[in-house]
């Protein structure tokens, strides 16, 4: 006798109802994302001591920023603008197309060829860096539109963002604690062939997450916010204009530029502590997935603190105790090393709470500052709206750790030196790295603070007259 087909419980609207499939599949996206993205943090490392480029790699990363800076909106203004059907959704299609290139996207940045040309070098990461932007700007920007689309509950929506940062962590887990392991010899220098090997199997790691995600996404307020005959013809100079008017974005996007700064511009510093400060880098991945306690603590309590406090009263509070953690990490003791790597450990797990508390909901406020833009000017703009965000992102991501670099080579850093540096050189970058976490805290603050303006007050307020305009057109 056949087995009974389960039967899938559906919402009123005729889409399965939103459920633990949904977390899974919106955090399986971000993990694909982070398998590919999680090794730039090595970039760094990479370039000054494998292929020994110091300042020019500095130059050459704000020169593919320019790439960015066409990139990002170009495609999110490319998806806004396309209006042809497709079997499922148009953001699941350009994620599925994204997925593909990512598979050698990543290993394209990491090609080891040391004992080439200082030109033929620069070629080289330039074009690996186009390469992989462009391929994960396609995936990216319509994953961060999704969750917009995928509900319109707040609570789900927080859950959804949290369950993302759930992706977001388990993708940078196995680069950071694993890959230590892996790519350094035992004088913790880096072993370039191994991380070029690593990108490769992250990438086709990436492609079976994304798969799964497109598997198992449901798209529900599609039809809610479809386009009318008498919709304005989409303009991309207009739409940007309205992502500078849109202070929920723009505040949203001050504070994961400070995010980033904070995570990718400390980076490589990171790195030199633990190769020069603490003699021990393979430890590094241990101490920083440590950190990440808290994070994985807050998730789960997410959605019950939104409906309580609200995602931006939760998300300051959050930036405020990244502001404690960067300041005590000031307090640095180098005549004993091991005390200073408790001190260390402690203030990384206070300043992790507070990123914590703001990347479980930072994806849920982007989804907002997506709804506020339709509240204010009667045009969604997903594609915009994020690719903008991203841009933004994106440009500290790069910038950070370029002026970081900077920085660490104005206070003694020298890159074919690797992990010997000198004494008084470890000592400045673990000032650097106090610094550059103050100053990403204080960035956050700033964004989620000052500027961003949907408190829980006024974003029920925006859910409810954006519900009342669009009850007609879902009739």
């Amino acid at each position: 006798m056949a087995k009974a087909k389960k039967t899938v419980a559906l919402d009123a609207n005729g889409k399965r109802k939103f459920g633990m499939r949904d977390c899974l599949a919106y955090a399986a996206g971000d993990l694909g994302c982070n398998m590919s993205f999680a090794l730039k943090s090595t970039m760094s490392i990479f370039w000054t001591q494998f292929m020994g480029m110091d300042l020019w790699y500095a130059l050459l990363l704000i020169v593919v920023q320019v790439w960015d800076a066409i990139n990002d909106p170009l495609i999110g203004s490319i998806i806004d603008a396309d209006k042809n059907k497709y079997k499922r959704n148009k953001f699941l299609t350009y994620i599925w197309a994204g997925s593909i290139g990512l598979i050698v996207g990543g290993a394209c940045c990491f090609l080891p060829f040391p004992n080439a040309s200082v030109w033929a070098k620069a070629l080289i990461f330039i074009a690996g860096y186009v390469v992989w932007d462009a391929f994960y700007t396609v995936a990216n920007v319509p994953y961060g539109s999704l969750l917009s689309l995928i509900s319109n509950d707040v609570k789900d929506r927080a859950s959804l963002s949290a369950w993302r940062s759930v992706g977001s962590i388990f993708g940078n887990m196995l680069p950071m604690v694993i890959l230590p392991f892996i790519i350094y010899d035992e004088n913790d220098n880096l072993i370039g062939e191994r991380v070029f090997i690593a990108a490769l199997i992250m990438g086709a790691l990436g492609f079976i997450c994304f798969q799964f995600m497109i598997r198992n996404t449901e798209i529900r307020a599609e039809q809610e916010i479809a386009l009318g005959e008498d919709t304005p013809k989409f303009n991309v100079f207009k739409a940007f204009g309205n992502f500078m008017k849109n202070r929920a974005a723009v505040g949203a996007t001050i504070a994961a530029m400070g995010m980033f700064i904070g995570m990718q511009g400390a980076a490589t510093a990171v790195t030199v502590i633990f190769q020069s400060y603490y003699n021990n880098v393979k430890i590094s991945g241990v101490v920083q997935l440590f950190a990440m306690i808290p994070i994985v603590v807050f998730t789960p309590l997410a959605r019950k603190m939104v409906a309580k406090y609200g995602k931006k009263e939760l998300a300051t509070f959050g930036a405020i105790c990244s502001m404690v953690a960067g300041l005590g990490l000031f307090v640095i003791l180098p005549n004993n090393t091991n005390l200073d790597l408790l001190i260390y450990i402690i203030f990384q797990l206070i300043f992790s709470l507070g990123l914590g508390i703001y990347s479980t909901v930072s994806w849920a406020m982007m989804g907002d500052a997506i709804d506020y833009n339709e509240w204010k000017t009667g045009m969604r703009e997903e594609g915009t709206v994020y690719s903008l965000h991203s841009f933004f992102r994106k440009l500290a991501q790069g910038l950070g750790p370029s002026l970081i670099l900077i920085i660490m080579v104005a206070f003694g850093y020298v890159g074919e030196n690797e992990g010997n540096q000198l004494w008084e050189v470890a000592v400045n970058m673990r000032y650097i790295v106090a610094a550059t976490y103050m100053f990403s805290s204080i960035m956050q603050f700033i964004g989620l603070g000052l500027v961003y303006n949907l408190d829980k007050k006024t974003l029920a307020k925006m859910n409810e007259e954006l519900e009342a305009r669009r009850a007609p057109v879902s009739k």
